[in-house]
């Protein structure tokens, strides 16, 4: 079985004149709970190319037994290094979609037409589309073809504003994602800041927070089962 990896190709945290890009442990843990569950993961950005890592998930109060695993493993470094490009991706060839958070998708990813359109095609495949963290942001203009919101109506959880309002960026990202989330017609629900909280519902399954990335794949595996 293959998993397709979308993750952002942003690395400007808005005009802070701070890097941002994508969060290690929300890749690195589902990627090791994929592999080592014998799936083939394959990783696309808007760009292609090298994905960038926001620093503040290199902090040594972010690390986990995943994100050690990952700075000692060279193969996975590449795969990071050269990441296809979202363009030549089709929902066809996988089995399911996954999107590890961190700032960045919040400005590339959640305008990104070939990335709703994935989203889709995979939903409307029955196939299962799973997003941690920020990365919910990525359903903010994903809309079926009766104009309707694809996250309205159903149970999702994402990054509270709490959670953002802790690490100071409420007035640098672009939107919220729990404000967002709600307004279109999501049914949000969160546990404590930084608590496991992982919400699935039919073929979208979401985590809250970085604490929440490796229960997202393992739900994930669960379903594919």
């Amino acid at each position: 079985m293959k998993i397709l990896f979308v993750v952002t190709s942003h690395d400007e945290l808005g005009d802070t004149g701070h890097k941002t890009g994508f969060w290690v442990e929300e890749f690195a843990a589902p990627y090791y709970k994929f592999t080592d569950a014998g799936y083939e993961v394959v990783v696309a950005t808007p760009k292609g190319g090298q994905a960038p890592i926001d620093p503040n998930s290199e902090a040594p109060s972010a690390q986990t037994e995943s994100t050690k695993r990952y700075y000692n493993d060279a193969k996975v470094q590449d795969v990071i290094a050269h990441t296809h490009k979202l363009d030549e991706m089709n929902a066809s060839d996988f089995d399911a979609i996954f999107y590890p958070g961190g700032h960045g998708p919040l400005w590339d990813l959640a305008n990104d037409a070939k990335s709703a359109q994935l989203i889709l095609d995979f939903y409307n495949a029955g196939k299962l589309v799973g997003a941690v963290c920020h990365a919910p942001g990525v359903f903010k203009n994903v809309k079926f073809d009766n104009g309707g919101p694809f996250v309205k109506g159903k149970n999702v959880t994402g990054f509270t504003n709490t959670e953002e309002a802790a690490v100071k960026l409420t007035d640098v990202v672009p939107f919220l994602v729990e404000d967002e989330l709600k307004s279109l017609g999501g049914n949000y629900s969160k546990t404590e800041d930084w608590g496991i909280h992982v919400v699935e519902d039919g073929l979208l399954i979401t985590g809250q927070n970085p604490a929440s990335s490796e229960g997202v794949a393992e739900k994930m595996i669960a379903r594919l089962k």
